[in-house]
């Protein structure tokens, strides 16, 4: 209430924005949704930036504000021109360079230029403007506040719209600790709340951990990697309203379930043991299990048993039965899974865009959405459902960011262990070009599909609710979190798991 009270309007809305900002990093917003919607409804309209549709010339401003109102009101959804940049603009249509001593001005710029959609020239000149501006004063140590050093270097690995808010509460909780201006109400909600998530999650993390271990997967099937908490991990971050933990557990599961069987696909199974799992996953014909090898059985009782208790508990719920979908899912991954063993048993090496093309299935995030719709969309319909079963698209976009995250952090790795060339090597074949080269394609392809995301995500007619849109958001955004360092999920990272453990099992103070 006291925090709520610190939102209430004041003449200068900039200390709103900048309180509506520092709420998100510390992942307090559920806790004051309708609040930040009036507050940016009346910025929006007081600033009138549309009227009757047509955009209203902006007088010269403050560019820290005007970039902070930007990112904020897009993200929630506002339709706000890139126009309003203009104004700092030179007349040759480049930005100023006077404002080159606006380090705070330029950061926000630059975070700002995130929330671009497809053809926004002033965005992506913005975005190199500021980029460029910001990595040469921190090599020169032109920037006097460690606060902002901090942040500039932390936002120029990944932005704020690219980041996810939960995992990164600590980092933000410590940051804020530090600030000449931290608010002590403000922190202390921060710790409180926090605090209380790690409560609810380690308890969900044991119910799964024993749900795990009564599978006796990893115990049976030796050559699979034992992930569970990492999966749990990206079920935080995937499902992060704290009234979903059935979502969240569901999604868990699935993505323990997703590793363990591209694991029989790449490491243990021969292309006829394969080619026969598949094809009766394909039929789903039980009758026929007994024709697979003995860990192949399990792997298919297990994964059949699971779909059926998902699919009970949302019958149980919602009257719908969703066996048949989820069965669908599970066949399209593991049909994709076979086009890449026969590429890799075959040596046949596709080009990029045929990767990709297989490739955003094999990552998996179709099926980690799918039980993040069935566990998380309290009203379904089966208008609802066809819609994402055909692969709406922002499923699509979600799953290319994770794969080209993925291939980011992972590929070397697996292409030294004999996997099929991933973006990285496809994109080197395609063009006799260098890894950096390739890496920094790739780089620009997440950067290409953010855009058709942020586009997709505003729809207004929408078949989706917004907590599942923010799902499909967050799968995207946890691929790049999770490989940013390298393979945070298939080998025992250092990095992911020191943030992991503190995030999981160390209480804020």
């Amino acid at each position: 209430m006291q925090v709520k009270k610190m939102l209430e309007k004041k003449a200068d809305p900039t200390p709103q924005l900048e309180l509506i900002d520092e709420l998100q990093r510390l992942a307090l917003s559920e806790h004051f949704h309708d609040e930040f919607k009036e507050i940016l409804s009346s910025v929006y309209l007081d600033n009138k930036y549309y009227k009757n549709g047509e955009i209203i010339e902006q007088e010269d401003g403050d560019l820290y504000s005007t970039a902070l109102a930007f990112r904020l009101l897009r993200q929630y959804g506002f339709q706000v021109a890139q126009e309003v940049f203009e104004c700092f603009k030179n007349e040759e249509g480049e930005f100023k360079a006077s404002l080159r001593d606006d380090t705070r001005g330029l950061l926000q710029l630059y975070e700002a230029s995130f929330l671009s959609t497809e053809g926004e020239n002033t965005l992506d000149l913005a975005r190199e403007f500021a980029t460029k501006i910001l990595q040469e004063k921190l090599v020169n140590d032109e920037i006097d506040d460690s606060n902002l050093i901090t942040w500039t270097r932390h936002s120029l690995e990944i932005p704020i719209h690219w980041s996810i808010e939960r995992v990164n509460t600590s980092v933000w909780i410590d940051a804020y600790k530090r600030r000449d201006d931290m608010n002590p109400i403000v922190l202390e909600l921060a710790i409180l709340d926090s605090n209380i998530v790690q409560a609810l999650y380690q308890e969900e993390l044991k119910q799964d951990l024993q749900w795990w271990r009564n599978t006796s997967l990893a115990e049976k099937l030796p050559f699979v990697r034992d992930r569970l908490v990492e999966s749990y991990f990206w079920g935080v971050g995937v499902v992060q309203p704290r009234q979903h933990g059935t979502a969240r557990m569901v999604v868990d599961r699935s993505i323990a379930f997703i590793t363990v069987i591209d694991d029989v696909y790449d490491v243990y199974g021969t292309l006829e043991e394969l080619e026969q799992f598949t094809d009766i996953i394909r039929r789903w014909d039980m009758s026929s299990m007994e024709q697979l090898p003995s860990y192949m059985q399990l792997c298919f009782l297990g994964l059949n048993n699971f779909i059926n208790d998902t699919a009970y508990d949302v019958m149980k719920e919602q009257g719908i039965n969703i066996i048949p979908y989820l069965r669908k899912s599970w066949r399209d991954l593991v049909e994709a899974y076979l086009v890449e063993a026969k590429w890799y048993h075959s040596g046949y090496k596709p080009n990029l865009k045929e990767y990709l093309d297989n490739a955003w299935i094999t990552v998996g995030s179709t099926i980690v959405l799918t039980h993040a719709f069935f566990g998380g969309t309290t009203s379904l319909t089966k208008e609802t459902i066809q819609s994402f079963y055909g692969y709406h698209e922002i499923v699509r976009l979600s799953s290319m960011i994770s794969r080209l995250a993925d291939d980011l952090g992972t590929s070397m790795d697996e292409a030294s262990r004999g996997d099929v060339p991933k973006s990285i090597q496809c994109y080197m074949n395609d063009n006799n070009a260098s890894e950096a080269a390739a890496r920094e394609h790739v780089k620009w392809l997440i950067g290409e599909t953010w855009k058709e995301m942020n586009k997709e995500r505003v729809v207004r007619d929408s078949p989706f609710s917004q907590d599942f849109i923010k799902c499909a958001l967050d799968m995207g955004r946890m691929a790049q979190y999770m490989y940013h360092y390298g393979d945070g999920h298939g080998i025992q990272h250092s990095i992911i798991h020191q943030q992991m453990d503190a995030f999981l099992f160390h209480p804020s103070v």
